[in-house]
């Protein structure tokens, strides 16, 4: 049954395609095709003008081509062998069975895999159920847990409205709106039985029965299962439990995370998927836990307490959030309304039960804490960075008040990014001319990403400047929509095809406007920041892009700051906001910048992982020495940055407003004496050798390990089959076959 329901949808898909299309509907319901060789042109030659507007869908491109248009394809020789090729290399893939994990930790088997919880997904733009770093994050571990061959599965929330979408009005102020998502237009599947309906499993909800549906997206080998409650059945209210990613209030938030954890656990009973790990991305799906648990007190009749062991030697977890006040906390009020009738199936009285998920034991008053519960109920839990795995440690040593701040049990395993998904394919075509064709396979590999040295200066600078040429043009398209909307004076609409300039250092800044990430920093001294972008000789531009939350007014005041400074008469061609980030716009962003931008305030900074999509395509970080850059950049002997800038280095204090005084300082300093200087040292041809050379040093030395393949083997060395630890074959060994 597992398989069967995007089969049949594809099967569905490819009887109106002409015979020697037919394959095009297996590629377009598995996401493998958004980080093959020829992503770019596969579905777009179809129609360009709609596979913008369609969000870049593939099952939609083909469901409203013309049989006209699919027929002038099918007699294109050229299309014809594009398709041939692909679907071999895709028909390989899939049915690949000596994978790493299938040599070093055989154990982990398709019978019993790892089931990997998580709030939000990053796929693709064409399956808008993210926000952000998280949601991105979980969505390149499938990736490369299909690359590896690590069996896994995926449960998460299918939103029919998703996150919000975002517009500027004339003053510069986010306003918020949502878009439905028609779910039956999209690359995924509902999950029928064998009678043909909806398989559907059930929980109670706020004393009401809800009946959740469930959903699939193929990513590669993994089977990512989407929960749904918006069904005709259910009361009006429960319908959109599964409405909006981060909306609502906090009776909202709980009810997603018991139908995400409680209803992903009977999710996979009713699969029948035995899972040997359950891994909880982030707290949303600690109630995961109480489900193992109760499914297991009710198999043996045993008391919770007895079987408390088994259940955490099945759960592991990973914590991002590096402040107390970021962990999902209710009241014991709102327990009591969502759990009074669940505590008893767990043979656990109210203040047992209510136990598991305080900080502090004995206090009535005490919240229940959503991360206290995962750290209380999972055998092994990790944070994203070093930096972050000690804040993490001192953050909850309360919880063990018997060991000493460096034995509390809280690990790190760095994140990384997966580097087939984020590499611009001009970058990748390069990599395979000088790297090898294998290179994505063997992305861990240092002695591999020295090759790059080999590339010669003027062929690495032409096809960077094509992707910032592409990202400019994107940027102005993007803008010059915006303005229209807005009704904006026709010559500000025009001007946007002037708007930036790819001779000029052009900086990045995508991010969540959330104040801690101080995306205003650059405009602490004004004048200062408009001598610097506004210079007529070496002038320097910057492309801003990103969301505050509906509820962060200060978030967005410091987007309304920017717009305000995008009109500034000196810059105003150097400055650029582009609205409503997605992944599309980062992967344009990452690809095409000179230098990304990360300012946030230390140690509030957990990983971070768009500076690390950055390194693949030669970028350059300037970056403060927080998340994972304080063990990217590299320094000379004399403390000047090899592969990058670090911003303030290591000066900290906790006077906010001096922080930000330190740290923008530095940050212009940086700019008016090393960077800007260094990317106008160029030759008679235009070629800056010296900026180059930094370029090469951030793919080598960040490459290698800031990528999903080295952080996917460190969960399963580490965390999922810890008893293999020692003896682990090398990932590299994968590619040598």
């Amino acid at each position: 049954m597992n398989n069967s329901s995007v089969i049949n949808a594809a099967i569905a898909l490819s009887q109106k395609l002409p015979i020697p299309l037919k394959r095009l509907a297996d590629l377009a319901y598995n996401y493998w095709w958004s980080w093959s060789t020829d992503r770019v042109s596969l579905f777009q030659t179809i129609d360009p003008h709609h596979w913008e507007s369609c969000g870049h869908n593939p099952v939609a491109i083909l469901e409203s081509a013309t049989y006209e248009r699919l027929t002038q394809l099918a007699e294109d020789p050229f299309y014809l062998k594009q398709i041939s090729e692909l679907t071999r290399e895709f028909d390989k893939y899939m049915t690949q069975q000596d994978t790493w994990v299938s040599r070093v930790a055989p154990q982990v088997s398709s019978e019993h895999p790892i089931a990997y919880f998580c709030a939000e997904f990053g796929i693709h733009e064409s399956l808008p159920i993210y926000s952000g770093g998280l949601g991105i994050l979980a969505g390149d571990h499938l990736k490369s847990a299909s690359d590896l061959g690590v069996p896994m599965v995926g449960i998460g929330l299918l939103y029919r409205q998703g996150y919000f979408r975002q517009k500027l009005n004339h003053n510069g102020w986010q306003e918020d709106y949502y878009v439905d998502n028609l779910f039956h237009q999209m690359p995924i599947e509902l999950i029928k039985n064998q009678q043909g309906e909806p398989l559907t499993i059930e929980l109670e909800v706020r004393q009401r029965m809800v009946k959740v549906q469930i959903w699939r997206a193929q990513v590669g080998r993994v089977s990512l299962y989407l929960l749904d409650t918006d069904r005709h059945d259910n009361d009006p209210i429960d319908r959109w439990l599964t409405g909006h990613l981060y909306g609502g209030n906090q009776e909202t938030r709980i009810a997603q995370e018991v139908v995400l954890g409680i209803g992903g656990v009977r999710t996979l009973t009713a699969l029948g998927i035995k899972p040997s790990v359950y891994h909880l991305n982030e707290g949303h799906a600690a109630f995961s836990t109480l489900e193992v648990a109760r499914e297991e007190i009710e198999r043996t009749g045993k008391s919770f307490y007895d079987i408390e062991a088994s259940v955490k030697s099945r759960c592991v977890f990973t914590t991002h959030t590096p402040v107390p006040a970021g962990h999902d906390v209710f009241s014991p009020d709102m327990m009591d309304s969502f759990f009074a009738h669940y505590w008893p199936k767990l043979r656990l009285s109210r203040e047992q039960f209510l136990a598991l998920g305080a900080r502090r034991l004995g206090d009535p008053w005490e919240p229940f804490g959503m991360t206290v519960l995962a750290l209380r109920m999972c055998r092994a839990s990790n944070g994203v960075s070093e930096l972050h795995g000690q804040v993490s440690r001192k953050m909850w040593m309360v919880l063990y008040p018997e060991r000493s701040e460096d034995k509390v049990p809280i690990g790190y395993i760095t994140n990384g990014v997966h580097a087939p998904t984020w590499t611009a394919p001009l970058l990748a075509d390069l990599y395979n001319q000088y790297l090898g064709a294998d290179w994505k396979t063997r992305a861990i590999d240092p002695k591999m990403w020295e090759k790059v040295d080999e590339i010669p200066d003027e062929e690495l600078w032409w096809r960077h400047q094509i992707l910032k040429e592409r990202l400019i043009a994107y940027a102005r398209y993007k803008i010059k929509k915006a303005r229209e909307h807005r009704g904006e004076d026709y010559h500000l609409v025009q001007s946007t095809d002037s708007l930036l300039n790819p001779k000029v250092l052009t900086i990045g800044f995508a991010r969540r406007f959330s104040p801690y990430k101080r995306g205003y920093l650059l405009m602490r001294d004004a004048e200062r920041a408009l001598r610097i972008f506004g210079n007529a000789e070496r002038p320097v531009q910057i492309i801003f892009a990103g969301k505050a939350h509906p509820a962060d007014e200060e978030g967005k005041r410091i987007i309304q700051r920017l717009m305000e400074w995008c009109k500034h008469s000196a810059i105003q061609h150097r400055v650029a906001f582009i609205e409503d980030y997605d992944i599309y716009v980062g992967q344009k962003l990452v690809q095409g910048v000179d230098v990304w931008l990360n300012n946030p305030r230390r140690p509030l900074e957990a990983s971070g992982t768009s500076g690390q999509k950055v390194c693949f395509n030669g970028g350059i970080n300037c970056s403060v020495l927080d998340g994972w850059w304080c063990e990217g950049y590299k320094a000379d002997a004399h403390g000047k940055g090899i592969n990058g800038w670090a911003i303030g280095e290591d000066a900290h204090t906790s006077d906010q407003d001096l922080q930000d005084s330190i740290d923008s300082e530095s940050l212009y300093r940086l700019l008016e004496e090393e960077i800007v200087p260094l990317f106008y040292e160029q030759d008679a041809n235009g070629i800056p050798h010296r900026w180059i050379q930094m370029m090469k040093a951030s793919i080598k030395t960040n490459a290698p390990l800031f990528n999903t393949d080295r952080m996917i083997a460190d969960y399963v060395s580490q965390v999922y089959v810890p008893e293999i630890a020692t003896s682990v074959e090398p990932i590299l060994a994968k590619v040598l076959v």
